[in-house]
């Protein structure tokens, strides 16, 4: 979606205090409130303050602001902080007009996508401006109108200039989200490196793939396992699910959530985490275990020596070189099935799939 960024993994976090942004739904109001405020006035606030959901106020300042006879734009440049954010730096403009109905209207301009697929939180058809962010707008222009004298009966168009473009890098297309980015933001700020986006793209994902009766679900850790779990399956996009490193946050939402058949797909390295218990999968937070794969070539026969060397391999892919043609790759995948099946504590059937860094077959267990 428009924050999140579903085949590029997040990069390490920096060391030091980090700078927090705004999220495109805090922009896109902010930038609501000065077009409503111009159309009432003739004359457009700068910066902008608005009232975020937990009661924090922002500033904005403009970098477009327009007045014609009937509507309204101002824009705002998108600051995400220091977040890895594939629309910091984005233009979100909006323009506001007189609305034939009751109430706040909403309509998608350059750069921001339709709904096309049922499951998500918005009906089909309807411009992918999600339901937070509609409210907060909402909100904005009911302010507005009450301190200004209108009536509040607007259309609200939001455009992003290239987000078609930048929504290639998110998991707008496997959602259904045609034609450009998705306007999302809760709190209306953005942490850094908190990847909740991401695991919004993940639980999206699973609700799409549900509304349209899929009962195979895919999760993989990557680009590499996942070409080579369709290799396998050839199962329809819905279905593929990019957890990148957030195997828990798919488990959770899969306990409340369940679906009949899922395959988790992955690197040895990774996998060999996820065996080991880990639910986060990224390196700042979970560590390949050598001595545990050493114990586990121990235990499948491999001789002193080899078991020796794994304790010393630097890392899992180095360990997976020596054990020849010891089935480790079986035993990690059986590992991590019992580590999945725990964690979604219920009646899905789990099978693991155990890939090296070539996308070829070194493991699997279930199904």
């Amino acid at each position: 979606m428009a924050e999140g960024k579903w085949q590029d993994a997040p990069g390490r976090r920096p060391a030091g205090e980090l700078r927090r942004g705004w999220t495109t739904g805090a922009c896109a109001t902010a930038a609501a409130r000065a077009a409503y405020e111009a159309l009432l006035t003739g004359a457009f606030p700068d910066p902008v303050t608005i009232r975020l959901p937990r009661g924090l106020r922002a500033s904005f300042d403009l970098s477009e602001a327009r007045l014609d006879n009937d509507s309204a734009t101002a824009a705002v440049i998108k600051d995400a902080g220091d977040d890895p954010d594939v629309t910091h730096g984005a233009t979100i403009r909006v323009t506001v007009t007189p609305g034939a109905d009751s109430g706040v209207g909403f309509a998608a301009g350059e750069g921001v996508g339709t709904v096309t697929l049922p499951g998500l939180p918005l009906a089909v058809g309807e411009p992918a401006i999600n339901p937070k962010p509609r409210e907060m707008i909402a909100a904005t222009i009911a302010e507005v109108a009450q301190e200004y004298g209108g009536s509040g009966d607007v259309t609200v168009t939001v455009a992003i200039p290239g987000g078609e473009a930048l929504a290639t890098r998110t998991a707008n297309p496997r959602l259904g989200i045609v034609g450009g980015l998705s306007v999302l933001g809760t709190t209306g700020v953005v942490i850094p490196y908190s990847c909740a986006s991401w695991i919004h793209s993940i639980h999206r994902g699973v609700d799409v793939a549900r509304a349209a009766g899929l009962e195979h679900l895919a999760a993989s850790t990557g680009r590499t396992s996942e070409a080579a779990v369709q290799r396998v399956y050839d199962l329809p996009e819905p279905a593929l699910i990019d957890m990148g490193d957030f195997a828990g946050g798919l488990f959770k939402y899969l306990r409340k959530h369940p679906v009949p058949r899922l395959t988790i797909a992955g690197g040895f390295g990774k996998l060999a985490k996820l065996a080991a218990g880990h639910l986060d999968l990224h390196s700042k937070s979970s560590s390949v275990d050598v001595a545990r794969l050493a114990d586990d070539l121990a235990e499948l026969g491999a001789e002193a020596a080899i078991v020796a060397q794994a304790r010393e391999s630097a890392s899992a892919g180095a360990v997976l070189a020596l054990a020849g043609g010891l089935p480790l790759g079986d035993r990690i995948a059986a590992q991590a099935r019992e580590v999945t099946r725990a964690a979604l504590a219920g009646g899905t059937a789990v099978e693991v799939l155990v890939f090296d860094r070539g996308g070829n077959p070194v493991g699997r267990a279930g199904f």
